[in-house]
Formats: C-alpha cells, sequence, structure tokens
C-alpha cells in the first residue's frame, strides 16, 4: 500500500464531517465527487500530522510555502508544477537553481528570496516573515531551536526527517496534501516503487564478492566528509544497486582525511554535486587518492546536478538510482537512462529535454572518459 493512502482517506473523512457539521454534507460529497469547489463549498481546511507528529492545520491549501529544508524547494516545483507557490528557499538550494537545469525550466525561480535562513537550517525570522507564508517547511529531529523561531512567529512548521526512502515518500506526501494536490503524488510514488523494485529483482542475482565498496564522498574541498550507513540514503541506494557502503565502518557523518580513504581502498569513489568546483580531477591528481582502485581503474563520478542534486532524496532520485546502478553493476543493469531522464522530466516539470541538457546534468564532458561513462553520451 502506498504511504499516501492512509492520510488522504483519514484528510477526506476530517473534511467530510466539519463539512456535515454545517449541514452540507450532501455539497462536500458532490465536491469531492467533481473533484472541484465549484459547487460553492467554501475552501476546505487542510489538517495531517508531520513527521514529529505535530498537527499541521492550515485553513485552505498553500499558496505560499518557504523551504528551509534543501532539497524540498525543487520537490515543492515539481509536486505544484511551477515556482508560484514558493515564496523563500535556503541559499544551498538556490544554488542549485542557478547552476543547475532548474533555473533554465523555471528562470523566475532565480528570484525566489533565499535569505529566509542561513545554510545551518536557522531561521531569519524577519525576512521569512516579509514571505508572509502558509507554510514553512522545516527539519524535524535535529532540535527545537529551529523550530521555535518559526512557531513563535505565529507561522505555521511542517517537520521532515532524512534518511530513508519512506520518510521521502512520507513528506513529499504531505507536502501534496498542503498544496492540495493530494492527486499529484500518486504517480510520482509509482515510479519511485516501480524502479526501486526492479533494481532490488535485478541486484538479488548478484553475489556478495561480486558487490564492489562505494565511497561517497560528502564533502572535498574545505573538509572531507563520509558517513556511516544508518541513515544514510547514499549508502542506501549504494547498497539498492549492488554495492557496498566504502564507509560504514563510521558513526553518522565525520571529517576523514585521504589516508583514510586509501586505507578503504574503494573500488567506486562518487563525488557530491554540491560543491560546484570540485571535478573528478581532486582524485586524479592526488598523489594518494590516485594509486585507489577507483582511481587506477577510472571509476570516480561526480553526481549529476538536475532539477535538484541527485546525491539526497529528491523528487528525481529514480534517476539517480538507475544512473548509480549502472555504474556500480554495470553487467547488470543497462537502464537507458538518457530515456528515462526525458521522460521523467516531462512528468516531473512540463520540460522536454535535449541532449545538451542531458550532457550538462550529467557532467558528460568533465567526466566522459570515466569507465562506462560512454554509455550516457547521446548517440
Amino acid at each position: 500500500m502506498l504511504p499516501d493512502t492512509a492520510t488522504n482517506r483519514g484528510q477526506m473523512m476530517v473534511r467530510l464531517i466539519r463539512i456535515a457539521s454545517r449541514g452540507l454534507l450532501a455539497a462536500a460529497f458532490s465536491g469531492l465527487l467533481a473533484g472541484t469547489l465549484a459547487q460553492g463549498v467554501a475552501a476546505e481546511e487542510i489538517v495531517f500530522k508531520d513527521q514529529e507528529n505535530r498537527e499541521v492545520r492550515l485553513a485552505k491549501a498553500a499558496e505560499r510555502i518557504v523551504s528551509i529544508v534543501i532539497p524540498m524547494a525543487s520537490t515543492v516545483i515539481a509536486l505544484d508544477g511551477s515556482t508560484s507557490k514558493l515564496v523563500g528557499m535556503n541559499p544551498t538550494a538556490k544554488s542549485a537553481v542557478t547552476e543547475g537545469i532548474l533555473g533554465k525550466i523555471f528562470p523566475e525561480a532565480k528570484d525566489i528570496p533565499s535569505d529566509v535562513t542561513a545554510p545551518n537550517f536557522v531561521p531569519n525570522v524577519e525576512a521569512l516573515t516579509a514571505t508572509n507564508p502558509d507554510l514553512v517547511i522545516q527539519w524535524g529531529g535535529r532540535g527545537n531551536d529551529i523550530v521555535a523561531p518559526i512557531t513563535n512567529a505565529g507561522l505555521t512548521a511542517m517537520l521532515i526527517l532524512y534518511g530513508t526512502e519512506e520518510l521521502t515518500r512520507e513528506y513529499m506526501t504531505m507536502a501534496s496534501t498542503a498544496l492540495g494536490k493530494p492527486e499529484r503524488i500518486g504517480e510520482l510514488v509509482e515510479w519511485r516503487d516501480h524502479i526501486q523494485k526492479d533494481i532490488e529483482a535485478k541486484a538479488k542475482t548478484i553475489p556478495e564478492d561480486k558487490r564492489p565498496n562505494v565511497l561517497y564522498v560528502g564533502r572535498a574541498l574545505s573538509d572531507i566528509t563520509a558517513s556511516g550507513t544508518k541513515g544514510n540514503y547514499n549508502a542506501w541506494y549504494i547498497e539498492l544497486v549492488g554495492g557496498r557502503n566504502a564507509s560504514a565502518e563510521l558513526n553518522g557523518t565525520v571529517s576523514i582525511n585521504k589516508e583514510q580513504i586509501a586505507e578503504w581502498d574503494p573500488d567506486v569513489i562518487l563525488l557530491n554535486a554540491f560543491e560546484a568546483k570540485l571535478g573528478v580531477d581532486w582524485v586524479y591528481n592526488d598523489p594518494v587518492l590516485s594509486l585507489t582502485k577507483a582511481a587506477r581503474n577510472r571509476r570516480v563520478y561526480k553526481m549529476p546536478l538536475g532539477g535538484y542534486r541527485w546525491d539526497p532524496p529528491n523528487q528525481e532520485s529514480p534517476l539517480s538510482w538507475m544512473w548509480a546502478a549502472n555504474l556500480i553493476q554495470p553487467d547488470v543493469f543497462k537502464y537507458d537512462v538518457r530515456g528515462e531522464m526525458k521522460t521523467a522530466y516531462k512528468t516531473l516539470y512540463n520540460y522536454e529535454l535535449t541532449d545538451a541538457d542531458i550532457d550538462d546534468i550529467l557532467w558528460t564532458k568533465q567526466q566522459g572518459d570515466a569507465a562506462n561513462y560512454t554509455q550516457f553520451k547521446a548517440e
């Protein structure tokens, strides 16, 4: 059962009860069946629980949303099909818009304010309240210090949690509910579910001794970071596609050095897409890292930057899984990633990707000579 089913049923029941109490039960059924409020029924209140089990109550579908959480800005745009509902975002999300294709698809997104929060998720209350948001999306599970400034200002917050695909589907469902578009999430969750199950079925055939050690480098330039497996989305999809997390021994995300990477000697290295100036030469030109199996076999790849960076969970994650699957287990997975991207972008953004767009997203010019990367070049 998809995670949005219970939420939608509960929401419908709450709506019917409220409307019935005003003596408008017949109009409610008519409105629900017709999928419209054209029958004259007043805008309906939206009530649901966020991922910290807090009640989120909106007088009507949110028309002004601020996302302090980084990936959710682009997710809100994808769910709504426009930028009109997003009135504020994290500056790190803004950099993905300006550096990536979302700024081309929705050029007006470059003008959305990003001073509503510092990169560390602490709200800038003055700038935040100036956007007059109906809903502010903030991280849960990270203490009240980043939540209290929102609620103390009288604003409605929706708190979300990070780390698993299940959590991702849940908060995407909550966002679509808040937008008043619960029907939108169905096709996106179905897509995620289909690709995940297809990968899982194929990966079952891979013996343990054929699963390469894969290191995802979360930061490289100012500091070098890697993460353990628990609550690590990157480790989750590395294992999904038939790899093993080379940094599994770590507890959480920690700073490491190049000597530690050399000791792990990963078969594959994935570099983050957050650092715009980070390229595969960071590995190949380094006297220590160039000795790793990943470097010697040309299996160093920079994560793509599409509508959002493909590293963390977001609306494009199935594309990231297929891209990683083809590279980590090239003998098992043969996804037509370019074709899948064109289909997905039409669904997500109503945009027709060009071959040049895909080349830019996948960094084919920067890493086209990497092992197995010719598969991603336009025919």
